[in-house]
């Protein structure tokens, strides 16, 4: 089996934790079994595991997550990346060349497709087992799993079965609370957005857009696939389509409201939460403290990049409210570690300053890199590591200060943890302004 999981998301529906590069998904809010914290997509990935499934996974994602990934995931994880947002069908396309091609998979291997945030039990990962054997006997072209609904949802799509039960007869994208109710009661189910197939279903079908064969040209060429998504383009042109039911929990942990409801913590960072305060979370990422005091139904979440403080229900509207916010994240993870910045000023005479507490995980590197405008100067706070500028090593350690002229090469290796103030200096401070070498990516 393979599995094809979907990393996508802007980023605004659980602001300020939430951006561009963080999506809901890598948020670290939920706790495992041994008590530590997990983001969504560490859930999902233990789960699959769990449920004793063996297969290739392949995680789809944008440039801008792909750090996040192999912080999250580890950096032996399969990743693909879209050249450009142009939703599922084509993400899937992309991925599914890069198995044929690059994996050199079966076109009679079974593929299934499904995102990387679903907050579920073992019984979701169990039923994909049920739909990969639908695909290998051969009973249909894609099978995809119903979930029961527990409520009309006006941001679900639905799945009306056949009067026998035996297939598919209809989909009805998000309808409105009363059609919902209508549908339920009629017997339809939930679209999960998950999907199952041979490998070479998919690729006749890419073909219609894409001739070549391997993932060189798949990607060369993605630009030109149908920004569609995969249920439009694929599912409602099948007619040999097959659906199987999944009864347990299920939820979209998409709302700051959804969110809270399965979180282990009320409180998370520096926070005084009152006892007369009812049905209250507080999420505090800033270095002072957040004291809530008589509070009901309601979240509070403090990040580098801005403060919420939202009555739960409200909170599902959070995201027209902040897609006007244009400012660059505050807060972003690597594979080698992290960054929140502390300050960005401008000055009369155009010089600007850009300051970052960092922090580097023991073993890992920033990787060879230098920048075209802007000079650097870094103040290691704790750790111990070996610094390489223009070819020439040295050893820092807490209370170093290191220049870092523009246009020099230079990388950090941590041997300890280091966390190290970074001040950028230039009339130009962008994160753009990277060259890397070697083929070492930051």
């Amino acid at each position: 089996m393979n599995i094809i999981l979907l990393s996508g998301g802007s980023g605004k529906r659980l602001w300020p934790l939430s951006n561009e590069t963080r999506s809901k998904q890598f948020l670290k809010l939920l706790r495992n079994k041994e008590g530590q914290p997990e983001s969504m997509v560490q859930r999902v990935y233990g789960q699959i595991k769990s449920a004793g499934i063996d297969a290739n996974i392949v995680v789809a994602t944008g440039k801008s997550q792909q750090d996040s990934i192999y912080a999250q995931l580890g950096q032996a994880v399969d990743v693909v990346l879209e050249p450009e947002r142009r939703d599922t069908f084509p993400a899937i396309v992309l991925a599914c060349a890069y198995l044929a091609d690059r994996k050199a998979m079966q076109r009679d291997e079974v593929v299934l497709v499904l995102p990387v945030d679903p907050y579920a039990d073992l019984g979701y990962f169990e039923a994909l087992l049920q739909m990969e054997l639908l695909i290998v006997e051969g009973a249909t072209n894609i099978a995809l799993m119903g979930i029961m609904p527990t409520y009309p949802s006006t941001k679900s799509g639905y799945i009306i079965p056949q009067p026998d039960g035996a297939g598919v007869d209809s989909f009805q994208e998000k309808p409105d609370e009363a059609s919902a109710a209508k549908l339920i009661a009629a017997g339809a189910w939930w679209n999960g957005g998950v999907f199952a197939f041979k490998l070479g279903y998919l690729l006749d079908i890419s073909r219609q857009y894409i001739p070549g064969t391997t993932f060189a040209e798949a990607e060369g060429q993605f630009a030109t696939l149908p920004k569609i998504s995969f249920d439009y383009e694929v599912v409602e042109k099948e007619e040999a389509i097959a659906m199987v039911k999944y009864c347990g929990t299920w939820r979209d942990l998409g709302t700051w409201n959804t969110l809270t409801e399965v979180m282990n913590d009320q409180a998370i960072g520096r926070v005084i939460l009152a006892d007369n305060c009812e049905n209250t979370h507080v999420i505090n990422e800033l270095g002072i403290p957040v004291t809530v005091l008589g509070t009901k139904d309601v979240v509070v979440a403090a990040s580098p990049d801005g403060i919420l403080v939202s009555d739960k229900h409200q909170s599902s509207y959070l995201k027209s409210y902040v897609d006007g916010i244009d400012q660059r994240p505050m807060y972003e993870e690597y594979w080698w570690g992290d960054y929140k910045v502390l300050d960005y000023s401008s000055f009369p005479d155009g010089a600007m300053t850009l300051t970052k507490k960092m922090f580097i995980k023991s073993g890992q590197s920033t990787g060879s890199q230098s920048h075209a405008w802007r000079d650097e100067i870094w103040i290691i706070l704790d750790g111990t590591g070996e610094l390489l500028i223009d070819g020439q090593a040295r050893s820092v350690a807490r209370g170093d200060t290191v220049y870092i002229k523009n246009g020099l090469k230079h990388a950090l290796k941590a041997l300890a943890d280091i966390h190290l103030i970074q001040v950028q200096i230039g009339i130009e401070l962008s994160e753009t302004d990277v060259e890397f070498y070697d083929g070492e990516q930051q």
